[in-house]
């Protein structure tokens, strides 16, 4: 999963930044709504963080632009306002969800993957095939019954490549979803994560390099 959190209080920021990457959740920091907006142009995320009260433009502005494009990440809005009125006009200006400050991490962590899960329109609660079952809710992944011990990065990955459904991944996509924006592009942490998660997974493999291309979930079948 990839978040923005738009929040221009550095300090609350970067405490967001650095609980969400402990989740293994890539988020990426805007300190106004004008470098939000440039940010969604250039990356796809799936959530976006916004605090209301922002320099530049609003954070109901940039919710209502999100809203707009019809097709953009799901909005958690962040204020400190909590009176029924505040709630039902951030809803109105293209809220999916609502959380007042302040709150637990926890908390704002299992709404980022519940939106984030309501984004995916058809994508099954619970990842299957060739054996491996992969619970994103649980956090749990079995391989034919036996509990798969997986780091957060590893699991994020493993997420990533059962959910193309058998499609190639690219590694500069799996920087973009389980990294964020200041990931350098030569590293080799995608190559790194993917070794260890192939030893954890077994054999017979089910996570295949496509020389050139990237890598996918699957047999050992044909290439697409």
């Amino acid at each position: 999963m990839r978040v923005l959190v738009v929040e221009d209080e550095t300090y609350l920021a970067e405490a967001l930044r650095d609980g969400l990457r402990l989740e293994a959740i890539a988020a990426d920091l805007a300190g106004d709504g004008g470098h939000a907006l440039e940010l969604l142009a250039r990356n796809a995320y799936d959530v976006v963080v916004l605090d209301r009260d922002l320099p530049v433009l609003p954070g109901d502005e940039v919710a209502r632009r999100i809203a707009a494009a019809g097709t953009g990440p799901r909005v958690l809005m962040l204020t400190a306002a909590d009176r029924l009125d505040d709630k039902v006009s951030g809803f109105e200006v293209g809220a999916d969800d609502y959380l007042v400050k302040p709150f637990a991490m926890r908390e704002l962590v299992v709404r980022l993957r519940a939106l984030a899960r309501r984004s995916q329109e058809g994508r099954p609660p619970v990842l299957e095939g060739h054996g491996v079952r992969l619970d994103p809710f649980r956090r749990e992944v079995s391989r034919e019954g036996r509990h798969v011990a997986l780091t957060r990065k590893q699991f994020a990955v493993l997420e990533v490549l059962m959910g193309a459904g058998g499609g190639v991944v690219s590694a500069e996509t799996l920087l973009e979803r389980v990294w964020d924006e200041h990931a350098d592009p030569f590293t080799n942490a995608v190559r790194i994560t993917m070794s260890t998660l192939r030893k954890r997974l077994g054999e017979p493999a089910v996570l295949h390099t496509v020389p050139g291309v990237g890598y996918r979930f699957g047999d050992a079948g044909p290439t697409p």
